[in-house]
């Protein structure tokens, strides 16, 4: 299954480590520090015009998407349907 991450960005679900809402960058320090690595290194990549509301980690990328986490999660049948 793929996750469409905005723009023109799909990847496949099982290539997602983890997705992370925008808000984790504000209150955790850790957190900041990882993206600024990849940031340097080269490895995030926003989509969108739009304020990144959420970032998605792969083995090889860290994508900025302008879609809410909650709404990722969703797509990749992360969250048990009722």
């Amino acid at each position: 299954m793929f996750i469409h991450l905005g723009g023109d960005m799909v990847v496949r679900s099982k290539d997602v480590i983890i997705i992370l809402d925008f808000q984790m960058k504000q209150s955790s320090k850790t957190t900041r520090q990882f993206l600024a690595q990849a940031e340097e290194a080269g490895r995030l990549i926003v989509l969108g015009g739009e304020q990144t509301k959420s970032y998605v980690v792969t083995e090889g990328k860290v994508y900025g998407s302008p879609i809410s986490s909650l709404t990722l999660k969703r797509r990749a049948n992360f969250l048990e349907s009722r």
